[in-house]
This record gives C-alpha cells, structure tokens and sequence, in this order.
C-alpha cells in the first residue's frame, strides 16, 4: 500500500482527506478530514523526528547518529517545531454543505409544487 500524498501533485496544495474505509469489514465514511500534523513533516523531518524519540530526546546523541553539529540539530528540531505549530493553529477549509432541514424544506416546496425541480437544484446549489 502506498503512503498517502501529503500534497496535491499538480499545483503543491492542502490535501483533504474525504474517504476512509476499514480493511476488515468495508465501512465506509465519507467526509472531509485533514491530514494529521505528522503527515505534514517531510521525509528528512520524519526521520529526523524518528531519531529524536528513540534517543529520548537526548540532543547529543541525535548529534553522534546524525554526524551534523549541536546547532544543526537543534534548527532541524526547531524547523519540525514551527510545522507543528503551524499545522495546529490552520482550521481545515471545508466546503459548507446546505442544512438537512435547509435540504429538506426546498424538497417539500417541490413536493407541495410551490417550486420546479430546476429551481430547487438552483436553491441547493447556491447553498452550498
């Protein structure tokens, strides 16, 4: 199974995960997620994290497995700081979907015949 895209392949932005589904019985759930704050470090930042938390957080020995200097270490540890920190404080960016009882009200217009079919899809439409 691949790893999944950390951002759109074509111009670079925020991906939004919509779909999951569970390999043991096939439920399905669709909504809108964002990634976790971890899918958004890069592959240097994961193995950088990686290494930092099986030396318990011991910035030397980072130091000694990596060969780079105490300085480096610590702006690679800061650099994962700020991604994390900035991932944090972004709301996702969700498409706002019309109310049910919204839905429902503009179905029941064209039901009563008060409204055409085109001008409930309209209505739907510019709800959302």
């Amino acid at each position: 199974m691949r790893k999944i895209l950390e951002r759109c392949p074509t111009c670079g932005g925020q991906l939004i995960i919509r779909e999951v589904r569970c390999v043991d019985c096939g439920t399905e759930v669709r909504a809108e997620y964002r990634q976790c704050d971890f899918c958004l470090l890069t592959d240097e930042q994961a193995t950088f994290l990686k290494i930092f938390v099986t030396s318990r957080g011991n910035l030397s020995e980072v130091e000694k497995r990596l060969g780079i200097s105490y300085p480096t270490v610590r702006s690679k540890l800061d650099e994962i700081v700020n991604v994390l920190t900035k991932a944090e404080n972004q709301p996702v960016p969700m498409k706002k979907e019309p109310a049910k009882s919204s839905r429902r009200s503009v179905l029941d217009a064209v039901a009563r015949g008060e409204i055409s079919p085109e001008e409930a899809l309209s209505k739907l439409r510019s709800t959302q």
